[in-house]
């Protein structure tokens, strides 16, 4: 009987790199033979959450992996199968005992899946080691020792990648393997307008920020149009792994004393935090993808209008601002912080629509959907946590000091793109005659507003301040600020 050979499997999720790995990093000090593992998992491929965009953007950073694995030759087995199928085939030509990954802090689907492949290992004496992913802690019952956690991790020196002479199973040997599954096919249209996977090059935007694009970071960071130079744009290859963010945040704090900007440079630091904070919130509080965290808003009820919603996600809103938003978002995959805050603010405030109805086109739309971000950022935003202030985004407001020459709106509402500036900020205040001289006519050329937003504004705020004195939305706000801070009491001891 002739004996199998050992093999170690990283099997890659949302860390699509080589540097600061602690996955491959742990796999390779086993001194064993390592095998690099991605799968397409249909259960993920059919997920509404998710889109094309996404896919291409994980094939990209693959493909750019193996470029940098050719001078070890060897490369990624990218297949698409389920994670428990996948391990079942390597199990017929390799005795694998030790399994690497990521501690996942995602949807629901992934929670589940995780689970059955954790019984999966048990029942067959495989070890899987699960590393802590950028800071964030599984089991926590509240912060009081967060924070301490989260600095160490950050202060840890980064992990090289250094595999020993032909320790990385050869591409021969993938090869042979891949005769066993159904290989995905990498190719992507490296056309589109999307950002590129691949850590090559998220360290070529990093690099740039840092060298140059930060200096206008504080000023630009609320502007629609002039954000999309003067913010990092590495959001994506965090989401997706290319980069880690503690060595971005161990590079800015390295340059910040140096940079042309500091004050800029710790922003954005601060932001990197945050970003930790928010996906440990998430890690805690799992049921924030399906309702919200506040268990006292559960009991709000909104129409749902089909109409609203189309109009929305097409950008055919008549609020020129929102709609440049929603059709750039269509086409690019990215918004600044506060666009996309103005974006969720219309929805559940103006159109009074549940936030639950705009999380899967977002997520679909978002390059950088990250769950850990997306659902408490969407109900901190529609104003369902009873602990943060409560903003309801004028798109009129924003559109006149954020984009005051409406560049960013002629740009993607090009219905507008001849109009005088005022006019493009609001087409609806032209009269008969205005709009006879511009040769444009309101309800054909460009939709009227769905909705008044003084009057939608009144009723969304009445409505989610009163909530706001329910007994059970206060001691859940209680809970929630326990739960996720610090009191000073338990500071003190």
């Amino acid at each position: 009987m002739t004996t199998k050979p050992d093999l170690h499997v990283v099997w890659l999720k949302r860390d699509l790199r080589l540097e600061d790995n602690e996955a491959i990093y742990n796999a390779l000090a086993s001194g064993s033979k390592v095998l690099l593992l991605y799968v397409f998992e249909p259960l993920l491929i059919n997920d509404i959450h998710y889109s094309q965009r996404h896919w291409d953007f994980i094939k990209q950073s693959i493909v750019d992996i193996n470029e940098q694995l050719k001078p070890y030759n060897s490369k990624i087995l990218a297949v698409s199968s389920d994670i428990i199928a996948a391990v079942n085939q390597l199990l017929s030509s390799y005795n694998v005992k030790n399994i690497y990954s990521h501690q996942e802090t995602g949807i629901l689907v992934t929670y589940e899946r995780d689970k059955s492949f954790k019984r999966f290992c048990k029942n067959n004496w495989i070890n899987w080691h699960e590393n802590i992913n950028n800071g964030v802690q599984r089991g926590l019952k509240n912060r009081d020792h967060w924070k301490d956690l989260c600095d160490t991790f950050f202060s840890m020196e980064t992990l090289t990648f250094n595999p020993g002479e032909g320790q990385l199973l050869s591409i021969e040997a993938v090869a042979e393997l891949e005769r066993y599954f159904n290989v995905t096919n990498l190719a992507t249209n490296m056309d589109s307008p999307f950002q590129k996977g691949g850590r090559s090059t998220g360290l070529k935007y990093l690099n740039s920020f840092f060298e140059e694009r930060h200096v206008n970071y504080m000023f630009h960071i609320s502007k629609p149009e002039l954000a999309r130079m003067s913010c990092s744009r590495i959001s994506p290859y965090l989401a997706w792994g290319n980069l880690s963010v503690r060595e971005v945040y161990q590079y800015a704090y390295r340059i910040k004393d140096q940079a042309k900007n500091t004050k800029a440079i710790e922003s954005f630091m601060s932001r990197l935090r945050w970003q930790s904070h928010f996906i440990q919130k998430f890690e805690m509080e799992h049921t924030m993808e399906k309702a919200s965290i506040n268990k006292g808003f559960h009991r709000l009820k909104k129409s749902i209008s089909e109409q609203y919603q189309e109009a929305w996600r097409k950008g055919l809103t008549g609020y020129p601002l929102v709609d440049a938003c929603m059709r750039c978002l269509n086409e690019t995959g990215y918004l600044n912080f506060r666009m996309r805050a103005l974006v969720v603010s219309f929805f559940t405030h103006n159109l009074w629509q549940p936030w639950q109805d705009a999380t899967t086109h977002l997520s679909q739309m978002f390059l950088d959907f990250e769950p850990g971000i997306h659902y408490p950022q969407l109900q901190m935003q529609a104003g369902e946590t009873g602990t943060n202030m409560l903003r309801v985004y004028n798109p009129v407001k924003n559109s006149l000091e954020h984009d005051p020459e409406a560049k960013f709106i002629k740009k993607w509402v090009p219905e507008l793109k001849d109009l005088e500036t005022p006019f493009a900020h609001q087409p609806y205040l032209m009269t008969d005659m205005d709009q006879e001289f511009n040769n444009f006519h309101l309800g054909k050329d460009y939709p009227y507003p769905i909705v008044d937003i003084d009057e939608t504004r009144k009723r969304a705020t009445d409505v989610l301040w009163k909530m706001r004195e329910d007994q059970l939305v206060k001691s859940e706000s209680k809970r929630i600020l326990k739960k996720h801070t610090v009191s000073k009491n338990r500071k003190q001891q």
